[in-house]
């Protein structure tokens, strides 16, 4: 049996095609800078964050370049981001530990391979390293309610020099 040259060819292409999409796919699951969110981030009693390091919410210096920022999203806003900005400097390495106290959310900073859920009770860690003095949006991607459209923050990274601490 014959198989025409053409039919060789869309079978080629085909295969070809698979493999690529099974490619992209694997990189995108275990590609550099990806990391599967866990548990190390640990658990909180969401109806009493007043009694926590969330009960003060902000940026923390702990290292030379190192900072912690402390991030409670609830319907319909960050704090903080919000209200006010969170400011961190530049060449920092920066943690993010956000919880809710109401319903599930979601902490992206537009720009960033930060991108995960918030869910009350939980605490969600995720850290990044910030070179260049920029503006991040912060956006909340899960439904969380009627105002969900309204609730987004900023992140502001600014030059070293000009960076005096605190969000």
């Amino acid at each position: 049996m014959e198989i025409h040259r053409y039919e060789k060819l869309w079978t080629a292409a085909a295969l070809l095609l698979i493999v690529g999409l099974i490619a992209t796919v694997t990189y995108g699951a275990l590609g550099p800078g990806v990391k599967m969110v866990d548990d190390s981030g640990g658990t909180i009693d969401a109806g009493s964050l007043g009694d926590t390091e969330f009960g003060d919410p902000g940026v923390t210096q702990v290292g030379e370049d190192q900072y912690e920022v402390h991030v409670v999203a609830r319907q319909f806003l960050f704090q903080p981001g919000t209200a006010e900005p969170i400011r961190v400097p530049a060449n920092s390495e920066v943690t993010f530990y956000v919880t809710s106290p109401d319903v599930v959310h979601g902490f992206e900073l537009a720009g960033t391979n930060v991108n995960t859920m918030v869910i009350p009770g939980q605490v969600t860690e995720v850290t990044v390293r910030f070179d260049e003095p920029a503006q991040y949006g912060i956006v909340c991607h899960e439904y969380c309610g009627a105002g969900h459209h309204t609730m987004a923050g900023q992140l502001v990274v600014v030059p070293e020099d000009e960076y005096e601490g605190g969000s």
